[in-house]
């Protein structure tokens, strides 16, 4: 790879609980990827415009609220409508293992649970950039 992964962090919807979302943004920056972070209370459309605009390669979702089959799906849907088939759609929160399945299912990569090393979190995102993307 000739340049640094790019990973947007977001935070959608009322969740107004961000530290993990700061937590990883911190982790990935060291782990040498270059991070994008929203902020707080974004729609899932104002996620993907910022994807697009600052063309990254995967996109984390922080989600605490409960919403995250709603949210995900939505994500899913833009990127699909916005032809973002090649970006990684990934996060976590206090997301049910049940509820992981379905998101897998839909198309969303590895969601991860309170807990998880962030070392994990860079290693799983610098493997699916390596055999998804090309630059």
């Amino acid at each position: 790879m000739n340049r640094p992964i790019r990973v947007l962090v977001a935070k959608v919807g009322l969740d107004g609980h961000d530290r993990g979302a700061k937590v990883i943004a911190t982790a990935l920056r060291d782990a040498g990827m270059e991070v994008i972070y929203t902020g707080l209370r974004q729609t899932p459309d104002m996620v993907v415009q910022a994807a697009l605009q600052e063309d990254v390669d995967v996109i984390g979702v922080s989600i605490l609220s409960g919403a995250h089959n709603t949210v995900f799906a939505k994500l899913k849907e833009l990127m699909n409508k916005e032809g973002m088939t090649d970006v990684l759609l990934t996060g976590g929160g206090i997301i049910p293992n049940e509820d992981i399945t379905t998101l897998n299912e839909i198309g969303v990569g590895k969601i991860f649970t309170p807990g998880t090393n962030t070392s994990d979190i860079a290693a799983y995102i610098k493997t699916w950039v390596a055999e998804h993307r090309d630059f």
